[in-house]
């Protein structure tokens, strides 16, 4: 009999405002207290959902996908159901995950018509690790737009008409950024000064309204890590815009141990897809993890690798966050060999005002969740918060002769 401990931990970051339509300072990444019970429900289902996985012998790939298309099925995530709209007023998903033990990574980016976009990275992903196609043919791993839902349909994945995807709440979201675009259109070309105030009025009263990324990470019982991430993308995004949830590295990332690395890694991020992409930071968080201290390790990595990137000198609001595990074999465990052990450690970090997480091992009855926020005086995208913790992870395995 095999009895095991197993973790998984996801996320839901919400905005509840757009950063183009206001000043640096704007409040992105704010959870409302309003809201907070939703937003740990949901955060509480996923985890539930991987941890089941896992005990019924899944590995982490499978389980990080069962955890995200449980977080794309709300109406309260951007992802998948309840997706923010684009300007043309159409749902356009990007998704990606990655698996430690073989290092493939599958994504899709800009697709409409799907309601589980995870779904079919997950597919991406395995398909090519069945190797190559007739004629000797590379398998893809990235797949956008139309050919991206073909792709997908033609591999048993069912479509879903964009307009079932849409909720009242993204509907509704929608109108009021278009009718705010109109707005400040006005505004730059000199027209209706008083309309700006208005409309700066406006949205202090409409604190709730857009949401952001979903991602998860998880480790099975034997050490195994994935990753995965799923967004709908920025309001009035353009059409065929593709986010940091489905570039390589950007998005996610997961690298089981080796001989190179003593550690293994799993990242999933959210923020500004646009700081995220040029920075990489999924997979600078995860070289960063192989020094000794991982809090230290996050804390520069967010500061000197995000913050104060070079490649974000002009930026003055750097939003973003990550969730972060690590696990090695632990070594002080007492020498037997009907027991091992994994060292397991999860951070979260974020510049922006908030962010949602939730964290569940095998052993526990029920998911924990916390909505971790910034210190008071902090300014967004310009601070970040650091937290975690560590477990120990124990499988005992007993035979009967």
């Amino acid at each position: 009999r095999n009895e095991y401990d197993i973790l998984a931990f996801t996320f839901s970051k919400f905005r509840i405002k757009h950063i183009f339509l206001y000043p640096p300072n704007t409040r992105a990444g704010y959870h409302s207290e309003s809201k907070a019970k939703e937003y740990k429900h949901v955060c509480k289902r996923a985890c539930q959902r991987a941890v089941d996985r896992l005990k019924a012998g899944a590995l982490a790939v499978d389980a990080v996908t069962a955890a995200l298309v449980e977080l794309e099925d709300s109406p309260f995530t951007n992802a998948g159901m309840g997706s923010n709209l684009n300007l043309s007023g159409e749902i356009e998903c990007d998704a990606s995950i990655m698996d430690g033990k073989s290092l493939h990574y599958g994504a899709v980016g800009a697709v409409s018509g799907i309601n589980n976009p995870v779904l079919v990275a997950n597919r991406l992903l395995s398909e090519a690790q069945k190797g190559k196609l007739s004629a000797g043919r590379i398998p893809p791993c990235f797949l956008v737009g139309r050919g991206a839902h073909d792709w997908a349909v033609s591999h048993g994945i069912p479509p879903c008409p964009s307009e079932k995807m849409a909720t009242k709440f993204s509907l509704s979201a929608y109108k009021r950024n278009k009718h705010k675009m109109e707005l400040a259109e006005k505004v730059e070309t000199g027209f209706n000064h008083h309309s700006k105030k208005r409309r700066q009025a406006s949205e202090t009263e409409n604190g709730s309204g857009l949401l952001d990324t979903v991602g998860a990470i998880v480790v099975d019982r034997e050490g195994n890590v994935a990753a995965a991430v799923s967004s709908g993308g920025l309001a009035m995004k353009h059409p065929g815009r593709v986010g940091q949830a489905a570039h390589h590295g950007c998005g996610c990332w997961a690298e089981n141990t080796s001989t190179l690395n003593p550690y293994s890694t799993a990242v999933s991020t959210s923020g500004c897809g646009e700081h995220l992409i040029r920075t990489m930071l999924a997979r600078e968080c995860s070289s960063a993890m192989q020094c000794e201290d991982a809090h230290q390790a996050l804390l520069e990595a967010m500061q000197n690798k995000f913050i104060s990137s070079p490649f974000l000198a002009s930026e003055d609001c750097v939003l973003g966050g990550v969730i972060v595990l690590r696990c090695c074999r632990y070594s002080d465990a007492q020498p037997s060999a009907d027991i091992q052990a994994i060292l397991v450690e999860f951070l979260w970090s974020h510049t922006t005002e908030s962010m949602c997480v939730g964290y569940m091992s095998a052993q526990d009855g029920k998911a924990k969740t916390h909505i971790s926020r910034l210190p008071p005086g902090a300014v967004a995208g310009q601070s970040l918060a650091i937290e975690g913790g560590v477990c120990r992870l124990v499988s005992t395995v007993t035979t009967v002769d």
